[in-house]
């Protein structure tokens, strides 16, 4: 019996539907607590998951011979190894005579949760489908979520009357037609009572001194990373690099015209406000404890790409979600709302529609030139299509698409294969190798893996970093139309 015949249960699919991520243990690992309470911790620190025993890896139902036994030893291990302790519900389920123990974990209110067990105290994080350990990063985050702060609202050593908000002031009178007064400062949580700038403070400061608030900003000659055209950086001030980056988009990108009787009629390849939404997402919802991190604006003769550190905040993959099922959660709550003061951007959360609404609406619009949006733990991309962009005289969905059909039918099966299972997500190694049902990493490497990126089909999210545990890979526009042609 297969999890997906006991799904077709009421109280099955209750438990499904509470929960955001799962494990599935065939039995209960007594003398090795670690294979599971590692699980254990990943859920409690991220949005919670369940682990379910008696389930194989491939979703197959087992059953437990002894429910109660393995109730009561979860109970003493988590007691045992977890420090502190995570808040979790047990309930038994029977399938057929078969028992299946459902472990509900639930999203931690005092991260981090540890396991501390073989002389080890280490804190797991939810990466895709598997528990790793926290890096130093996600620990300062982790941290702070315990104490109920962000990083946007800590205050600095820093006393307000050493700085000038004149950048803040005179951007707040032209967007909200209202004269600047010193005491928004403290209402907007940009000082604390006492006279010291919050981080968010700084971020709006007119000299901010923080290294991690920076634009690059690349002008790439074709469709790749190849020779730049232009490249410029920037440092400081929020404002100021938001200003710069759609001052980069304008000056880098082209607008056709249409000659009409009485004049002509502007064409641009790009929504202006779906521009200015992705880059206000972007610095607004950055992961800023990444002291090494900067937002990247990357311009392309087909495209915009912009990316910045940290993922979703809930810890889920944007690419894994319906637009609009993605939670407002915010990083950076102070910087979110002061933004919205400005009229930068909405309270609700409804950004990402809003720059496929925005580009949908261009007159030369095409379905082919949706944006996309891609995340991982570490990053998140978004992806704004010209819709102008034209290649040697035709459109670039018809070249693609004739380069497609020419080469679709050449196409090794076991390439055929990775397309199909990538489509337009960025998946792991180990996800891709679960949806192909396979079992030897050398064989996906050899076979899938290399000869894809060797045709250009498929790149690294994170092309200079080999041995990072959240590598993913993604389909080229090569290797979506391939898709488009394959599926």
């Amino acid at each position: 019996m297969t999890i997906e015949e006991i799904q077709k249960s009421t109280e099955f699919q209750t438990l499904i539907a509470e929960c955001t991520a799962y494990d599935y243990k065939e039995s209960l690992e007594e003398k090795k607590p670690k294979s599971w309470l590692k699980s254990v911790s990943a859920f409690a620190n991220t949005l919670g998951g369940s682990l379910f025993f008696g389930v194989d890896n491939d979703g197959n139902v087992k059953g437990l011979d002894d429910i109660q036994h393995v109730t009561e030893t979860i109970s003493m291990k988590i007691r045992d190894y977890m420090d502190p302790l995570p808040d979790v519900e047990m309930i038994p389920q029977e399938q057929k005579g078969k028992h299946v123990l459902q472990l509900k974990v639930k999203e931690g209110l005092y991260t981090p949760y540890y396991y501390v067990g073989d002389g080890q105290r280490v804190a797991f994080v939810r990466n895709g489908d598997e528990s790793l350990p926290a890096t130093a990063e996600q620990m300062v985050r982790l941290v702070l979520k315990g104490t109920n702060r962000t990083y946007d609202s800590l205050r600095t050593d820093k006393r307000v009357e050493d700085y000038s908000f004149a950048i803040l002031a005179n951007t707040f009178k032209e967007r909200v037609q209202q004269e600047w007064d010193k005491k928004y400062l403290l209402s907007f949580g940009l000082v604390t009572d006492d006279g010291y700038l919050t981080n968010a403070g700084a971020l709006f400061a007119d000299d901010c001194w923080l290294s991690q608030s920076r634009l690059y900003c690349t002008r790439w000659d074709g469709l790749e990373k190849s020779d730049a055209i232009n490249d410029v950086e920037f440092k400081g001030n929020i404002l100021l690099l938001l200003r710069e980056a759609m001052n980069f988009v304008k000056s880098n990108t082209k607008k056709g015209w249409e000659k009409l009787p009485d004049g002509r009629k502007n064409k641009p390849e790009y929504a202006e406000r779906a521009v200015l939404e992705a880059m206000v997402n972007h610095f607004i919802h950055r992961d800023y404890t990444v002291m090494g991190g900067e937002v990247h604006l990357d311009i392309y003769d087909d495209r915009i790409a912009v990316t910045s550190p940290g993922g979703m905040y809930s810890g889920q993959q944007v690419q894994d979600v319906p637009l609009e099922d993605i939670s407002s959660l915010r990083r950076n709550p102070v910087l979110a709302d002061v933004m919205a003061q400005l009229d930068y951007m909405e309270k609700r959360g409804s950004g990402l529609k809003r720059i496929c609404n925005e580009t949908k609406a261009l007159e030369a619009y095409k379905d082919d030139r949706r944006p996309v949006f891609k995340s991982s733990p570490s990053q998140f991309m978004t992806v704004i299509y010209s819709v102008d962009y034209k290649d040697a005289g035709k459109d670039t969905g018809q070249v693609a698409g004739q380069v497609a059909g020419q080469v679709a039918g050449q196409v090794k099966d076991s390439v055929r294969r990775l397309i199909l299972a990538l489509g337009d997500k960025s998946l792991t190694r180990k996800q891709i190798m679960e949806l192909l049902s396979l079992k030897g990493r050398d064989n996906f490497r050899v076979n899938y893996l290399e000869p894809s990126m060797e045709e250009g089909i498929v790149l690294k999210l994170y092309p200079d970093s080999d041995n990072r545990p959240d590598q993913a890979y993604y389909l080229t526009e090569k290797g979506l139309q391939l898709w488009s042609e394959l599926k």
